[in-house]
């Protein structure tokens, strides 16, 4: 089987064959291509790759390229994980942002915005090609901002996209942790958008644990949402969020804490990947020694402005291991095994919602067997979430509607809607802002 990974020089892509060298099964990845606008990047995880291979006799073969529709050609799934603007670009966007006095987080608020205005026409240019060229394949979405990338693409590839991310799992083991169960045999009511969600239920054996995990102030406050939103908040909720959105229910420390950061996410990741890549230019480097290393000190500072903000300390040594990889790897064994499984993915609502159209892309448990994923029923979400959800779906639908015609008004009504911009001229000068950084938004007019 056919792997063919869009951004294949990224730093994470190590992740995703670690995972694939473990799968020994008939049906699995026998081949993976690479696929990136950047040889020099492509060479240098290459390398990583070549040396996590060693020792093993059925390692899936490792080939790259800078064609697209060379890469695309035969593949069975492709695996979408493009950073349009590179990590310069997501430090442009919280540079911008945070001079208004507003969030610029890479998927939520005006930062995530911007990405999604320059990373939706090229992320649609890709499902064309697709559709095109590898019309049987499967898209598994990881490009952010991913519910509205897999929503986007879904125009061009119906079902057959889908968008994974590693927040929701990460939540859900980290409360089944808490409550003495096994991850794997819990069954998590989990709702709402791609890092805008809600833990409502964790059921192990058919009885739900969550009430007993609330009603706990000293295990509620084990873990790292508990430390996050504090346990008050949880108790007020009944519900557990997903960690992302603490930019929402904290954001004036959040902006606070980004503004007095030294430096912000995407310049400490831009520094410290350059000098990983930097390091692959060397023949004699040790290039998967340099990546564990530089791996391990990006996860370890992951959301680390919010955590400082909060009070939560450092994070847990077991929450340092990633996710996605894991989940794409299941995914992808379920439909092409027809080795049925739950994984809480982001597709098309298909009625799943009341709130939101069928179309919409919302993330979700679903049930997952070859002929794709399908969205579990659930219970209808409370007012403040619906609300909250269908604000943050009516901004992504702006974007794509902007991303469609060039509208820079358009671009504007994205902007103003946001609950996290608080002003339509914030939102003109965010506008005007990003598109005199970023190239790749010259087509708003």
């Amino acid at each position: 089987m056919k792997l063919t990974i869009l951004g294949g020089g990224g730093f994470r892509v190590p992740l995703v064959y670690g995972a694939l060298l473990g799968d020994h099964a008939e049906g699995r990845v026998t081949h993976v291509v690479l696929h990136d606008l950047d040889a020099g990047r492509l060479s240098a995880v290459t390398r990583v790759l070549a040396e996590q291979a060693a020792g093993v006799p059925d390692a899936p073969e490792v080939s790259a390229t800078t064609d697209l529709d060379e890469a695309l050609t035969g593949a069975d799934f492709v695996f979408s994980a493009i950073r349009v603007g590179g990590l310069e670009g997501r430090a442009e966007d919280e540079r911008v942002a945070l001079a208004e006095g507003v969030l610029g987080q890479e998927t939520v608020g005006a930062g995530g915005i911007a990405y999604g205005l320059r990373t939706v026409p090229v992320a649609e240019d890709i499902a064309r090609r697709v559709a095109r060229v590898a019309p049987d394949a499967w898209v598994i979405n990881f490009t952010n901002p991913a519910g509205l990338v897999t929503e986007a693409m879904s125009r061009h590839l119906g079902d057959r996209v889908i968008g994974i991310c590693d927040s929701p799992v990460g939540l859900g083991r980290r409360i089944a942790r808490v409550l003495g169960a096994n991850p794997g045999e819990a069954w998590i009511d989990y709702v709402g958008l791609n890092h805008l969600g809600w833990v409502r239920g964790l059921r192990i054996n058919g009885r739900d644990e969550l009430p007993r995990l609330l009603a706990d102030p000293d295990l509620l406050g084990s873990f790292e949402e508990g430390k996050l939103f504090g346990t008050d908040w949880l108790q007020s909720l009944g519900a557990i969020p997903n960690e992302y959105l603490h930019y929402y229910y904290f954001n004036r420390e959040a902006v606070r804490a980004y503004s007095e950061a030294e430096k912000t996410r995407g310049a400490f990741l831009r520094d410290q990947q350059a000098g990983f890549y930097d390091e692959m230019k060397r023949p004699d480097a040790a290039a998967l020694t340099a990546w564990d290393r530089t791996r391990a000190e990006r996860e370890a500072t992951y959301m680390a402005e919010a955590r400082e903000t909060a009070g939560a300390g450092e994070r847990d040594a077991d929450d340092l291991s990633g996710g996605y990889e894991k989940v794409a790897l299941a995914l992808m064994r379920a439909i092409a095994r027809d080795e049925r499984t739950t994984l809480i993915l982001n597709v098309r609502n298909r009625g799943t919602l009341s709130v939101l159209d069928s179309e919409a892309v919302i993330e979700v448990p679903c049930l997952v067997d070859a002929n794709g994923a399908h969205p579990v029923a659930v219970d209808p979400l409370p007012d403040h979430a619906s609300g909250l959800v269908c604000s943050v779906k009516a901004v992504e639908r702006e974007v794509l509607a902007a991303a469609e015609s060039g509208s820079r008004a358009t671009a504007v009504k994205a902007f103003a809607l946001h609950p996290l911009v608080d002003s339509v001229n914030v939102a003109r000068r965010l506008v005007d802002g990003y598109t005199s950084v970023h190239p790749g938004l010259a087509y708003l007019k």
